[in-house]
């Protein structure tokens, strides 16, 4: 530099500030955009949503329930022209008739607020075609519990994956306790998790097969049974050893529920059930409970996996009260219709068997209280 000439600052380019921009400020500008990005969304989904309730209320009450269907139609149908035109095809007649079955499948106001929250619109027309409501509030109740996206939601729906809980077999009233702690609480109870039957069609396993042929396969396709299992499932173990009066007895597989909090013993059978089974998991569980449970773990639960249920030996055994499940699975998965056929018999069994029973109570505490009269 010659003498006399003025100092000259060294332009610094955009790629360079960019290198030398502190890591901690990019990352918590990044943040907070993304934070803003989704509130707003949010506001905007519940907003949209709230606003379809409240035209499906309004045209459900002012007009269809009038009394005069066809006169109902009509006005329905010149209203979706109206607002197509003026607010694009959003309001158009398919969509309307979705914001009235909204209105009439969740009629409580402050219930659609909450769900709007944490649903979005695809989730809520996924849910109006169900035909009972306890079945749309379990899909509901479990989309937010398990922040389900929209396709996940329609697997679970087209898997039937309601009827094939413990808790689609329950009276509604206690059914939809179970609900409102998994709505209000994020508490779920083994009603909501077990299922019955487990579809493992996806092990390749065909005619005749050995337990040792089933536990392979579940091992070589354990992330889809996993998925299959549910949501909150850990894997902790194949053939856990257990010494027992010097003696080595070996559980199939144990699992972890992170939700229940309670180590899952799963013992798998390729016959019928037999009463038998119930001793040898009642065992596995209380050892699991002495020797592997961590303090402040609920106790362990088991699940029998059989080819084949016995339906009576499972009722009269009561395996629910030693905390033991049973279940079937089934390796080919049979047609839909049949499928949905024997979950609605077993239903309706289960519900009879609650309501026999909740009467045979009632008799005998009847019978007692009359004796103590007669006393």
């Amino acid at each position: 530099m010659k003498k006399g000439q003025p100092l000259r600052r060294k332009k610094v380019g955009t790629k360079a500030l960019v290198r030398t921009t502190p890591s901690p400020l990019v990352s918590d500008v990044e943040r907070l955009i993304d934070e803003a990005r989704n509130a707003v969304a949010v506001s905007v989904n519940v907003g949209l949503s709230l606003l379809y309730w409240r035209i499906g209320r309004r045209i459900l009450v002012d007009v269809l329930k009038s009394g005069r269907a066809e006169y109902g139609q009509g006005i329905v149908l010149a209203l979706a022209r109206q607002l197509t035109d003026k607010y694009g095809q959003n309001f158009n007649d398919k969509n309307l008739r979705r914001m009235i079955q909204f209105a009439e499948v969740f009629p409580d106001e402050q219930i659609v607020v909450s769900l709007t929250r944490q649903l979005s619109w695809t989730h809520i027309i996924t849910l109006i075609p169900l035909k009972q409501q306890l079945q749309r509030e379990f899909y509901a109740a479990m989309c937010c519990g398990e922040r389900w996206n929209v396709r996940t939601l329609r697997q679970k729906i087209d898997s039937m994956l309601y009827e094939r809980t413990a808790l689609s077999r329950k009276p509604d009233k206690l059914a939809r306790a179970e609900l409102k702690k998994l709505r209000h609480n994020d508490q779920v109870s083994p009603d909501l998790v077990f299922k019955d039957p487990y579809v493992l069609d996806f092990l390749g396993l065909r005619d005749s097969f050995q337990e040792k042929d089933l536990e392979d396969a579940i091992l070589r396709e354990i992330e889809r049974f996993l998925l299959e299992l549910g949501d909150g499932f850990t894997f902790v173990a194949r053939q856990k050893r257990m010494i027992i009066d010097g003696e080595d007895f070996y559980l199939d597989l144990l699992f972890y529920h992170r939700k229940l909090r309670r180590l899952i013993a799963l013992d798998l059978k390729i016959g019928k059930f037999k009463a038998a089974y119930k001793g040898q998991m009642e065992l596995y569980l209380r050892w699991l409970e002495r020797h592997e449970a961590a303090p402040g773990e609920e106790p362990p639960l088991g699940l029998i996996l059989c080819a084949e249920g016995s339906r009576e030996q499972i009722e009269l055994l009561e395996l629910g009260r030693a905390g033991t499940h049973v279940a079937q699975y089934v390796t080919e998965l049979p047609a839909r219709e049949t499928l949905k056929r024997k979950l609605r018999d077993a239903i309706v069994r289960s519900r009879n068997a609650a309501q026999n029973e909740k009467k045979l109570k009632g008799k005998k505490a009847g019978a007692s209280k009359n004796s103590r009269a007669r006393g």
